[in-house]
Formats: structure tokens, sequence, C-alpha cells
């Protein structure tokens, strides 16, 4: 219980064993001089998941009103962690200026029109915008990009602007390939945590250690007398501390949130199948085709493995490209996305089953991120994952009422809803997101495409 006439000096410090001593932040126990209501934290990590072919709104949409509502068909499978989203509905992709599919792969994260000549945008994407205020310079990895069954068309396996979603946040804007090899990836992220690696073992133990670790009982003493928003601070003071330990040391250190994922036998996966792609989508790698499911969960794992290690605290995750031209055998259909979407005129059946089954896919997704505890709360809730695609009527290439979600609470995001709009236009949902990490603007992208940060988010 709060002690209500327990006050602490504003010079006090958090003492532990021998000379280690944490100053604190201000606390209301320490006085009234400031009586602001706090605020919300910065979400802490960010992560961009794109599908291909935009979906089958009718079949998309909620049913229902803000907060007493149900999913529709394609997003049904999400109903378990239905209290974690926010279904942005409404939103048109305004900025999406140029090819069809192409600009809306452009625009999707950066709000700029496609160049001129069929070429890039002229902006930055918003994950790489967060990554210089959140993960660059404090991380081994400023992000991480990564892709299963991409470049299967026209590209021929190479970055083009059919599959180019990150840009850099600099001038000139280059595109980011993704990472296409999931055991490159593997080894790349993980190898420093294999538990067969000998000393190693014996440095990442090292490494664990702490100066929070020299507080001793003192803090857990000093908790129970301080009420519910002074608790929260002191936690994300110390939490700041062990971030900046832990970007010292750029090196992952594995904990009971922080485990290498389980490797699994991707050889019958080839991730370059698209140099040899057609651009009909007639040569077909019905065995890489096959291994999609298993190797997207390892690249799944990867990515939320990343965020809990602190290897990251930002990442892209691109479900193929904007042609999608390979198959899905495991749902029985034989044909690729892009013939489904029109190609071979508008199948809204198998167009709904795909994207279906990408909602089962996201659902996984949360739900590993909800299981990381990060320290009395999950992973997911200091988190923000964007879902989103290039364009949302698949016959029409049509790009107003994008199916975009949202998921997670960092920043004080507010899930458990379906919020609607009219006609907004996409980029205000991209410095909404900007927002939520701490910063402040009130544009991005192209500001002939944008209004402002969009209300009844937080």
């Amino acid at each position: 219980m709060v002690m209500s006439n327990f006050r602490l000096s504003r010079r006090a410090v958090l003492r532990g064993a021998g000379a280690i001593a944490i100053a604190l932040p201000w606390l209301e126990v320490m006085g009234t001089e400031r009586t602001a209501s706090a605020q919300p934290a910065p979400a802490k990590r960010f992560l961009s998941v794109y599908t291909p072919g935009g979906t089958v709104i009718n079949r998309w949409r909620p049913t229902g009103t803000e907060t007493n509502f149900t999913l529709g068909p394609i997003l049904s499978p999400l109903a378990p962690v239905q209290d974690k989203l926010l279904v942005v509905d409404g939103l048109d992709m305004k900025s999406a200026v140029g090819e069809q599919h192409q600009a809306g792969i452009i625009a999707w994260l950066t709000g700029m029109a496609q160049g001129q000549a069929g070429g890039y945008g002229n902006g930055p994407s918003i994950d790489q915008v967060i990554a210089s205020r959140i993960s660059a310079g404090q991380k081994a990895k400023a992000s991480i990009e990564i892709a299963v069954r991409w470049a299967t068309g026209k590209s021929h396996g190479l970055l083009s602007p059919m599959n180019a979603a990150n840009f850099e946040s600099a001038a000139p804007f280059r595109p980011i390939p993704p990472r296409l090899d999931p055991t490159e990836i593997f080894t790349e992220l993980f190898g420093t945590l294999d538990p067969s690696a000998g000393n190693d073992a014996a440095r990442r133990l090292a490494r664990k250690k702490s100066i929070l670790d020299f507080l001793d009982g003192r803090y857990s003493a000093l908790s129970t007398r301080l009420g519910a928003a002074d608790k929260q601070k002191i936690d994300q003071h110390l939490t700041k501390i062990r971030e900046i330990e832990m970007g010292l040391s750029n090196v992952p250190v594995e904990t009971s949130a922080c485990k290498a994922p389980e490797r699994v036998d991707t050889s019958d996966y080839n991730p370059r199948t698209g140099l040899n792609s057609s651009d009909n989508g007639s040569i077909k790698d019905t065995s890489t085709d096959a291994a999609i499911p298993k190797v997207g969960k390892l690249l799944m794992d990867m990515l939320v493995m990343s965020l809990a290690c602190d290897i990251t605290a930002v990442g892209t995750l691109q479900w193929s490209d904007t042609e999608a031209k390979h198959t899905f055998p495991w749902l029985n259909l034989t044909e690729h996305h892009h013939f489904y979407q029109h190609d071979g005129g508008f199948r809204a059946a198998e167009c709904e089953l795909i994207c279906n089954w990408y909602s089962k896919q996201h659902l996984y997704l949360l739900q590993e991120m909800a299981k990381v505890d990060m320290g009395g709360h999950s992973l997911l809730d200091e988190s923000v994952v964007f879902f989103g695609s290039e364009l949302s009527d698949p016959p029409s290439h049509n790009k107003s009422n994008m199916p975009f979600l949202l998921a997670g609470g960092g920043g004080g995001l507010r899930t458990g809803r379906w919020v609607r709009y009219s006609n907004r236009p996409h980029n205000d949902l991209l410095v909404s997101i900007l927002n939520l990490f701490g910063d402040s603007r009130n544009t991005f992208g192209d500001p002939k495409y944008c209004t402002g940060p969009l209300t009844n988010l937080t």
C-alpha cells in the first residue's frame, strides 16, 4: 500500500552495492511542483507487414460499432486478438500516383507519388524515419527488411518499383532490398545466440550483468511505497538505462524473452527463384511455393526475436510483391495470385481464400509478440504493427477504402476498435504513426496529400 505521507527528495538516488547510484526522474512523491498528467510513453518497436493485391472489401470490412464489432470473413481469423487490433477504414491512398501496382507499394510507407518514367518515389518510408529515431546507432541493426517468395514476375528476381516498399531516410531515398534467404538471415541475426557456440555462451552471460543488477532489493522496497504513476515513470527510467547498456554492447543477450528461433529445414525453398521467373507466371517452382508457409513462419519468428533481443527496433515483412506470381498449393490453388485478381478475370472466392490465409499468418505474428514478456508487459504492448497493401480493389486497382490494420499498444494506441474515416488521405495515417513514436510533425510524404494527423487513434 502506498504511504500518503512518504516523500522523496528531488536529489534522491537509488543506491546499490558498492558505489553504484542511479539518479531518479522527477516523481509525484517528490512534491507538488509538477502536476501535469503523464503522457503515454512513445512506442518502442515498429513492424510493417505487406500483403499483395488488396482485398475483397465487402468481405474484409467489419460490422457493428466502433467498440462492439464483428470482424468480416477475411479478418475473422484475427478474432482471438481483436482487442489488440485497430481496424482503420475509409482512407484513400491518394499519393499513389503512377503505375497501378507500383505506385501503390511505393506510396504505402512513403506517401509519395511514383517518379517519372516508372521510377521510385522521392521520399523516405516511415519505417526508416522511425528507425533513425529509435534504432539506428542504438541497436545492432537499424532495421530489418525481409520477404518471402519475392520478385516473382516481370522484375525477374531483382529490385524494382514493382516490389520496393522501403526507402532510405535521407536523399536520394534509395530503395532498400529485402533479405530473402532464411538460412542467411538466421545466421546473420542469431549466430551469436547459438547455445553450442562454446565460449560465446560465457560472453553472453557476462553481458547480461547490468548496472541494474547491483540495486539488490532496493528498487522493490521503494516500489511498494510509490503510486501507479511514479511506478510507471521509474520503470521507464530504468528500462531506458538498460536499453542504453544494450546499445553499447551491440550484441543480443539471451534471456527468457530473447531466444534464437527454432531452425527449420528450408532446403526445398529457393529464395532467388524469381531470377528465373516469367512475365506471365508460366514458369513455376512448385517446391518453393509449397514451402512458403513454413518459411513465412520462420521469418515471422526471426522478426519477433529480433525485436525481443534488441537486435533491432524496426522491421518489415513482405509477403511476395505486387505481382505475386506464385501458387498456393496448400490452399489447392494452382494459379498465381495475380491471376485471381484480374489476369484471369476477378475471382472473388479465390482472392478471399488467399486474404483469409494471410490473416491467419497475421494472427500468428501478433500472438507470438504477445507471448514475449518484456518485464510486466508484452512485446506487442510496446509495439505498433502496420498491415497494408498496394491497392484496395483487385479488378479495378482502386485505392480508396484501403484495407489497413494497426495492432499493438505502443504510444498509447487504443485498440479493440473499428475506426472509420471519410476520404481522408492515407498520408494522414502515416504521420499519425510517426506521432506514436514521439515524432511531433504534422505532415508526411507529399504535403498536397496530407491534411494532418488522424484523430481517435489514441
